[in-house]
């Protein structure tokens, strides 16, 4: 037995769009990823979440490294920084140290971040800087015409791997929460409703969050990270999972099995902000110079 459904109409569709307020986080610049890309679903999802936090777009920065996700910055109606290679994460510190007062996003996929990039991670997350790290990772350098990058599988085969990949593929999660990682939590792009609470949560962290979301190229990979794959692979963290427990997040991060989605770890320490300002009262200065300046 069939079931009636409600027509959707574009003018409807468009209406509800304009009135939610989404559009004024969205450049006028459409986006130029491949068709099906799921960083489409990444725009949605932290555009819907600054405007559920309202946090205006002026006082908003994103920073992007060099591949198709650090376009990003292009299609967003905040501030941006398209920087070099690797560097997403030393401007984006720069930027919030400038002026703690902005929300700061970094953005990046799995070869800026963890190849060209990876030596700067850890200082990041060590230092505690109060940024949303969003991480896209699809296993491979999709701008570049797929080549095999910091997380593809053993056996992937791409231009650079035409007899298989024999590096063994890092571990994103692992590595951050060791690193120090204030927040640590992991996405699918195949799930925007998921993504964009994870995403709400991860701004309103204070201090170093780090959002790893999964997301299929659809261009260069049809054999590992598609959707069809994640899809049945994806499941979520227990329910018992304990968020601040570090020893737990360790254990399901290296766990051999399928991505585990959800919040990973959280806990409160002090910012560099904090340390900062620490240091400008120790050397005579007044508490909270650093904002106060900005």
């Amino acid at each position: 037995m069939s079931v009636a459904t409600k027509p959707v109409y574009v003018d409807d569709k468009l209406r509800e769009v304009r009135e939610s307020g989404r559009l004024e986080y969205r450049s006028k610049a459409l986006p130029t990823w491949c068709p099906g890309c799921g960083y489409f679903s990444i725009v949605e999802s932290l555009t819907g979440a600054l405007n559920e936090l309202g946090i205006p777009a002026k006082d908003t920065v994103v920073v992007s490294g060099i591949g198709c996700s650090s376009r990003f910055p292009f299609f967003v109606n905040t501030y941006g920084f398209h920087t070099l290679h690797g560097r997403v994460l030393p401007v984006a510190t720069g930027v919030k140290t400038a002026n703690p007062r902005l929300t700061v996003v970094a953005v990046g996929g799995d070869g800026d971040g963890f190849a060209i990039g990876g030596g700067h991670l850890p200082h990041a997350a060590r230092r505690n800087v109060d940024l949303t790290y969003l991480l896209f990772d699809n296993g491979i350098y999709g701008l570049t015409k797929g080549q095999t990058s910091p997380t593809s599988p053993l056996g992937f085969r791409t231009s650079t791997s035409p007899y298989d990949n024999a590096d063994q593929p890092l571990n994103p999660l692992l590595m951050v929460l060791s690193y120090g990682a204030t927040w640590v939590g992991q996405a699918y792009a195949g799930r925007p409703a998921q993504l964009k609470s994870m995403i709400h949560a991860a701004l309103q962290h204070r201090g170093f969050s780090y959002l790893h979301i999964l997301s299929p190229c659809v261009t260069f990979d049809r054999t590992n990270r598609t959707y069809s794959n994640l899809n049945i692979q994806v499941h979520d963290l227990p329910a018992n999972h304990d968020t601040t427990d570090l020893t737990a997040a360790l254990r399901e991060a290296a766990t051999p099995a399928p991505p585990a989605l959800g919040l990973y770890y959280q806990a409160k320490r002090p910012t560099l902000d904090d340390a900062l300002d620490a240091t400008i009262i120790r050397a005579g200065g007044a508490a909270g110079a650093v904002s106060a300046t900005a």
